[in-house]
């Protein structure tokens, strides 16, 4: 979401020029494994998630791992995940659940979804993400507590949580006890602003406060700039100064 600007392929240096240690993307899957790898190697860059495909984006789709009568081809896109994120040596994937078509039974949604859970047995993590219902109708869940419990009935090491503090305050708010509380079942963190979902430097969420919570609470993975900039992505950076690599 950050230094689209630029061609997909000449944001890596972007970031890297910026003082980015890290990438993340949406979905690497119309470009060569080889040709991003490279990309990563010449700027430095360690790639720390992306996203199985989304299916028919032009038809509502957005995952299909939880959809019943799809599941050959939602165990298909998470094996091509999976196999991008061993040539790109990314530590994890996040499996996309789907938008439930109305009428839908929920809860064989949910069934489908723990059984495509446990087929992606693996060394890579595998994460899910709540969606707040403004951003996304009808995904399969909007509140971390709803992933959080599919975690839990899926019961493998490799399986956790992404926490979108964006979408987490929208849907369930006090994040300070879901950081506390839940410390550990979360393994990587986006942010952004709030309401307007802009850099993480106005707004409802005080991220000062919430970066040192998430240092008490032992959180130790990456932290994702899921954000909208304001204007042009450089622009809008002087809330990273603090953090920026030297």
């Amino acid at each position: 979401m950050l230094f689209t600007e630029l061609p997909f392929l000449d944001r890596f240096a972007a970031a890297a020029r910026a003082g980015f240690e890290a990438v993340e993307f949406l979905f690497p899957y119309e470009y060569a494994a080889g040709e991003i790898k490279q990309r990563l190697q010449e700027n430095q860059l360690q790639l720390v998630l992306f996203n199985t495909p989304p299916g028919d984006v032009n038809a509502g789709e957005w995952g299909l791992a939880a959809l019943p009568g799809r599941s050959a081809e939602a165990r298909r896109d998470i094996e091509l995940a999976l196999e991008y994120a061993c040539q790109l040596d990314c530590p994890q994937v996040h499996i996309m659940a789907g938008v439930v078509p109305p009428g839908m039974d929920r809860a064989a949604c949910e069934a489908e979804l723990v059984d495509n859970l446990c087929f992606a047995r693996h060394d890579k993590r595998v994460l899910i993400e709540a969606l707040n219902p403004q951003t996304k109708p009808g995904y399969l869940y909007h509140s971390q507590y709803q992933t959080l419990e599919i975690a839990k009935r899926v019961d493998r090491p490799n399986i956790a949580v992404q926490l979108d503090l964006f979408h987490a305050q929208k849907v369930d708010g006090n994040l300070s006890h879901l950081i506390t509380e839940y410390a550990g079942q979360y393994r990587h963190i986006q942010i952004a602003s709030l309401p307007d979902r802009h850099e993480p430097d106005e707004g409802e969420i005080n991220y000062s406060w919430i970066y040192a919570l998430l240092d008490k609470a032992g959180y130790d993975g990456w932290i994702g700039c899921e954000y909208i900039p304001r204007a042009d992505t450089l622009s809008g950076l002087e809330w990273f100064s603090p953090y920026r690599k030297k």
